[in-house]
């Protein structure tokens, strides 16, 4: 019989995760043609201020990482959650750019503080026999979140204001701040050892060695995709597909939901690789269609796609990590995962928007469509390399 998975807990925490980061796509996707519009920001320094927050989530992961279970899941959760309400307020006050870099930064760095949190909380809710199945349905909150504050963003960014989805986030995330207060939540005990080697300032009480492959592969992977979060709204525009691309990320979450249950019982089955190949295939062909939208029929096609590559790497990524940390280091190993995979939404917006200086969008989804590709062999190889002891393994051992 198995172990019971949708409990209270579960349920709970999953929840808190799906709005956190709803807010969080839902203003990556719109704050590039903000800054341009109402701050008179370029390409580039649009793709800066979306790639900015990514900065502040990066500093937050690499030092919650470390402290979580030195501070307390339950005390990080609520800090995280209250800050990050008072600094989605903070964009109703934007005279300049600058203004807007710091409030960016400081709201990725409680987005993060928080993600951190619910991501290592929600571990202690999952049977350990159940680790793939259980972790695919919670990453389902943050894959619908990617699809749901996207889709949210450009219907809001197409007929009312900034300051109404500034507005409606901050109701949000702030109902979700009380939800944080009543959510029981135990803090993992720690053994002297344990508190020891938490409170060490070495690389490694940052970094989880363990998992530095599978973080450096969804560095690559979050580089991709960002070129979809940043410019699909320009994209769309120049290609006359604006009102067909607001279903975008509706698709995306469609097939997320149609097929993240599966994925999930097929990596718990079969192992890691059956599922990770196939998210690196889906994920390149559907930028490749991407490029070469001109109809809505093809738009929303190359949606599914990126849904069933991206989608599904994120979540079965993170059941990776799991399989290869210890309990106590389990915060520090999420964290350097979600670092790779941030960092690569960071750098994209401004890596990419300076190539689309170069080339036109087509060439630019070009681009981006080729680095799953190179996600593929270096994968493989990572995989040969580590034969011996595998750093991508099901149960940490050899398959």
């Amino acid at each position: 019989m198995k172990e019971k998975l949708f409990n209270k807990g579960f349920i709970s925490i999953t929840l808190i995760n799906f709005i956190v980061y709803l807010v969080y796509y839902l203003m990556m996707v719109i704050i590039a043609v903000i800054a341009q519009e109402n701050l008179g920001a370029s390409l580039g320094q649009a793709g800066f201020a979306s790639g900015i927050y990514i900065i502040g989530t990066l500093l937050a992961r690499l030092y919650m990482g470390k402290k979580l279970e030195l501070f307390g899941r339950k005390q990080v959760l609520r800090y995280g959650i209250s800050f990050y309400f008072l600094t989605t307020i903070a964009y109703f006050f934007l005279p300049n750019l600058f203004v807007l870099y710091l409030v960016r930064l400081l709201n990725g760095f409680f987005y993060g503080m928080t993600s951190t949190a619910t991501n290592a909380i929600v571990t202690a809710y999952i049977p350990e026999s159940r680790n793939g199945e259980g972790i695919n349905y919670y990453g389902l909150s943050t894959s619908l979140a990617a699809a749901i504050g996207p889709f949210i963003g450009m219907i809001l960014l197409n007929t009312t204001n900034f300051q109404v989805i500034i507005a409606v986030s901050s109701v949000i995330i702030f109902l979700t701040a009380i939800t944080c207060f009543l959510v029981p939540v135990k803090n993992l005990p720690l053994s002297t050892k344990q508190i020891v080697q938490l409170k060490k300032w070495s690389l490694h009480s940052f970094i989880e060695y363990k998992v530095l492959s599978i973080s450096f592969i969804a560095f690559l992977m979050g580089l991709a995709y960002s070129s979809v979060l940043t410019f699909l709204s320009s994209y769309a525009i120049t290609t006359d597909l604006v009102k067909v691309s607001s279903y975008f990320f509706v698709v995306y979450a469609l097939v997320i939901t149609a097929t993240r249950p599966l994925t999930g019982r097929i990596f718990d089955a079969k192992g890691e690789k059956f599922v990770m190949y196939p998210s690196y295939i889906f994920l390149a062909i559907g930028l490749f269609t991407l490029s070469m939208a001109t109809n809505g029929i093809v738009l929303l096609l190359s949606g599914a796609l990126i849904g069933l590559g991206y989608g599904t790497f994120m979540s079965n990524g993170q059941a990776i990590c799991l399989t290869l940390c210890s309990t106590h280091r389990i915060g520090v190993g999420l964290s350097t995962y979600f670092i790779g995979l941030d960092l690569g939404l960071g750098i994209g917006p401004y890596l990419l928007g300076e190539i689309h200086a170069i080339l036109s969008f087509q060439g630019l989804y070009i681009v981006a469509g080729i680095i799953p590709i190179l996600c593929i062999i270096l994968y493989t190889i990572l995989n040969k390399a580590h034969a011996a002891k595998p750093t991508f393994s099901k149960e940490g051992v050899k398959e």
